[in-house]
């Protein structure tokens, strides 16, 4: 088993996904990609002599083979290159929320160096495409510093409940009833006139299929009648909420998909999985699956929503990123993500009118005030 290292350099943009770079997989995926050393050089903007002897190096580092060496013929990765770089692949992605958590507090703490002034505000979030570009867009646009820990929904909440963060993210379904596993789940963890809401986006969930949907997968129901190996998020993540309704709706039995009880920690990590061919399908966002190169099964539309104690609004930090999110420039970068919308981007909204699972008399709801 080889060793690993890590480390991180300072630049002024980053790439979107939280991923630690490593040469070896960067030279595999031009290969693969090109067909070619030559084509594998222009695409890195390296040597050929250079690329040729780098993959040799890693032979000898790895005492196996990666290219098949066959003169006049294109340059194909070794199975075991292959498995490598799918293996690679499958850590980044299960490692993301990770990565990005670790990426948040080095940026977070660095901040404070470059600029005393700027704003920090700690969020706990179930994983989402668009934060990360919001992390991004708030740093340079408001000179306002997301650290963003990504869990579940329900640990998010439970998070900002602890006093452990100002903001938690979460996902529901649009038209949830009172009676749903989404208003069973939620529900305990809030309440009207503590908490309140902030927009931020509309969001689709789906089927992530391979490209093509060979299996022709277009519901839940016939993922349970093909046996489809599928792949599932861990128990209190908002999509595992949003996959049990689902069932709960059609009349399906957890034990009747083949793979409930696999779970990857992320979308992406669910997307890895069936590009990589070892799951046939997952739930996850459109956003994820087209990152992947797969197609997508749209089934349910959601909002995602950040949530708050109503305390904490007129907080600076959270005040700015109110306004940041009411921008036509932030808006416009979102409807950019496949899949996504802004939904009420940074409107302070009622928990009641948003969610309406409380039913209270209305000499309670008098007694209470306005929410």
């Amino acid at each position: 088993m080889r060793k690993i290292e890590l480390s991180y350099r300072l630049c002024s943009e980053r790439e979107p996904a939280a991923l630690i770079r490593n040469p070896l997989f960067e030279l595999l995926l031009a290969v693969r990609d090109s067909g070619s050393i030559s084509g594998a050089a222009r695409q890195l903007g390296l040597s050929y002599r250079h690329v040729w002897g780098q993959l040799k190096d890693w032979e000898q580092t790895l005492e196996q083979d990666l290219i098949f060496w066959e003169r006049g013929q294109a340059a194909r990765l070794t199975p075991f290159a292959d498995r490598l770089l799918w293996s690679e692949r499958l850590a980044q992605a299960r490692l993301g929320p990770q990565i990005e958590a670790l990426r948040a507090e080095l940026e977070r703490t660095l901040a404070l160096a470059f600029d005393p002034q700027a704003l920090v505000l700690m969020l706990h979030a179930s994983h989402d495409d668009a934060l990360p570009l919001l992390q991004d867009h708030a740093a340079s646009q408001a000179a306002l510093h997301l650290d963003i820990r990504f869990c579940g929904s329900v640990e998010a909440i439970r998070a900002l409940n602890a006093g452990d963060c100002v903001l938690a993210g979460f996902h529901v379904r649009e038209g949830a009833d009172g009676a749903s596993v989404t208003a069973r789940t939620y529900q305990p963890l809030l309440q009207p006139g503590l908490h309140k809401l902030i927009g931020f986006a509309r969001r689709q969930q789906g089927l992530m299929v391979a490209r093509g949907n060979p299996l022709r997968l277009d519901s839940l129901a016939r993922v349970a009648r093909w046996k489809a190996r599928f792949v599932n998020r861990a128990l209190g993540s908002g999509t595992r909420v949003l996959l049990d309704e689902l069932l709960l709706q059609a009349g399906i039995e957890p034990g009747q998909i083949q793979g409930y009880l696999r779970c990857e920690p992320s979308h992406a990590a669910v997307a890895q999985a069936v590009a990589s061919g070892s799951a046939d399908c997952g739930l996850g966002t459109e956003a994820a699956a087209r990152a992947q190169g797969l197609d997508f099964v749209p089934l349910a539309s959601e909002r995602y929503y950040l949530a708050c104690l109503k305390s904490a609004l007129e907080q600076p930090e959270l005040r700015r990123l109110r306004e940041l999110l009411a921008q036509p420039a932030w808006q416009s970068r979102i409807a950019q993500l496949p899949g996504y919308a802004p939904q009420a981007s940074g409107q302070v909204l009622s928990l009641r009118r948003e969610l309406p699972w409380w039913q209270l008399a209305p000499r309670a709801l008098a007694s209470q005030g306005q929410d």
